[in-house]
């Protein structure tokens, strides 16, 4: 499968998911992490429709995928604290929330907001 060709699966099963399809969405994802297990964008979205779906257990195993691939990701790690704080372990989300907080700063500190043309200088 070509790159091009596993983003349009990854793009076709999250719009399956936005109209209803969830058992689709994540046909299609499972195939896409099948074919592509290095792809951190197709887990993020297994994650992310299971745990819509409320398939904590699949949306676990799915997020640590992603997290192996992409460690310091603000998104997966946001998506860890939520699924963990469902599971009710507090202390593993706030863990989590903790990473994807770092992460957010370490990109506010390589593109620093640029100051409004009509603000102080």
């Amino acid at each position: 499968m070509t790159d091009d060709e596993l983003q349009t699966l990854i793009e076709d099963a999250t719009a399956d998911f936005a109209l209803g399809e969830g058992p689709l969405a994540i046909e299609k994802l499972t195939r896409a992490t099948t074919v592509a297990p290095q792809s951190f964008e197709a887990w993020h979205a297994l994650a992310e429709v299971n745990f819509s779906l409320r398939q904590l257990d699949a949306a676990l195993t799915a997020a640590e995928r992603g997290h192996a691939l992409r460690p310091s990701d603000l998104f997966i790690n946001t998506t860890l604290s939520r699924i963990w704080m469902e599971r009710g372990d507090k202390a593993r989300a706030e863990h989590f929330g903790a990473q994807a907080k770092i992460a957010d700063w370490k990109e506010q500190l390589k593109n620093p907001p640029t100051p409004d043309a009509g603000g102080l200088r």
